[in-house]
């Protein structure tokens, strides 16, 4: 079977961590231990993961650079996040893979220019931001700021994957046996220039779990995992009887209310690729990759027959139906 698994950003970085090295390496050593198990099983596997606390930390150190004349754009620090937390997952696979080809390939990921996410960026990005701090950011930089909470951090735009640059290198890697890493944090965002074919990066971030719900349906997968810190998706959540739904049809689960920040793009992405394929789709504990795809942990999500390829319907936002765990965790 040929399995995509999407890691949220819990995979390297808890919320409330400091983003020392040592702490996400802890939690990639975690990781790897369940991804091999799906190697060892038998599987094909491409891995895609968060970068969201990396890039907000590379973005600030570059704002607070007086060397630099400008900070870094984001599509470059979204290829410099994709390096470090690869290696991190090579290093670790091939420790638990001996004689297993494992390869971290740095991903692009196109987007349409006229995506309307530009003109209403809404994806946060960095730390908490004083009212000052923002009005000047705003001024000297051009920024977007939002509330979170109580607190204004930096919102940019987050434009819908439309195609992954790198198809073609993943499948020849596929197709040696390799053990895949691509598309980290959604990959870098570029747009491509129709006359010429030239593309460029540009100043967004790309959902991860949307880009890996794309990549596995152009990689013909059989199945889509998104691994996070819940066990299943709940119903009731809040109630003091909350239920673990334990299988789902995209209907089904487009009719719970979800965050936008969180877990609305996981569930879509689940969605979209059992519908749009018919194949499987499941949300479950990072730590037990193989029982989510087994089915004996997580919330598997399937198309009732005949359903598959009518595409992806649009889902509301509204407060969180998901639970007990935080629901919030780092994309």
């Amino acid at each position: 079977m040929r399995i995509v698994a999407a890691l949220g950003g819990n995979a390297l970085l808890q919320r409330g961590e400091h983003p020392d090295a040592d702490i996400q390496q802890h939690h990639v050593h975690d990781a790897a231990r369940s991804l091999a198990e799906l190697v060892t099983a038998g599987h094909e596997l491409v891995i895609t993961h968060g970068n969201g606390p990396q890039i907000g930390l590379l973005a600030e150190e570059s704002e607070a650079d007086p060397a630099l004349a400008a900070p870094y754009p984001l599509d470059v620090l979204g290829a410099q996040t994709q390096g470090m937390i690869g290696t991190l997952l090579v290093r670790e696979l091939l420790g638990r893979l001996p004689g297993h080809p494992v390869t971290a390939l740095t991903t692009h990921t196109e987007v349409d220019p006229h995506d309307p996410a530009f003109g209403r960026p809404g994806k946060f990005i960095g730390g908490q931001l004083t009212e000052q701090q923002a009005r000047t950011m705003e001024t000297e930089r051009g920024w977007t700021t939002a509330r979170d909470g109580e607190h204004l951090r930096r919102v940019v735009p987050s434009p819908r994957p439309t195609a992954i640059v790198e198809l073609p290198s993943i499948r020849a890697l596929l197709a040696t046996g390799a053990v895949v890493i691509a598309a980290g944090g959604g990959g870098v965002p570029v747009t491509r220039d129709p006359d010429t074919g030239r593309v460029r990066g540009v100043e967004a971030v790309v959902d991860k779990d949307l880009a890996s719900a794309l990549l596995a349906e152009q990689l013909d997968a059989d199945a889509l995992l998104i691994l996070t810190d819940v066990t299943h998706v709940f119903t009731r959540f809040g109630s003091t009887r909350p239920g673990p739904l334990v299988s789902v049809t995209p209907d089904r689960l487009r009719e719970l209310d979800l965050p936008e920040g969180s877990m609305r793009p996981k569930a879509e992405a689940a969605a979209a690729f059992a519908e749009r394929t018919g194949h499987l789709a499941a949300i479950g504990p990072l730590d037990n990759a193989l029982g989510t795809i087994l089915g004996t942990t997580g919330t598997t999500v399937r198309a009732l027959p005949g359903a598959a390829g009518e595409g992806p319907k649009a889902l509301p936002a509204g407060p969180s139906d998901l639970g007990p765990a935080d629901q919030r965790a780092a994309v």
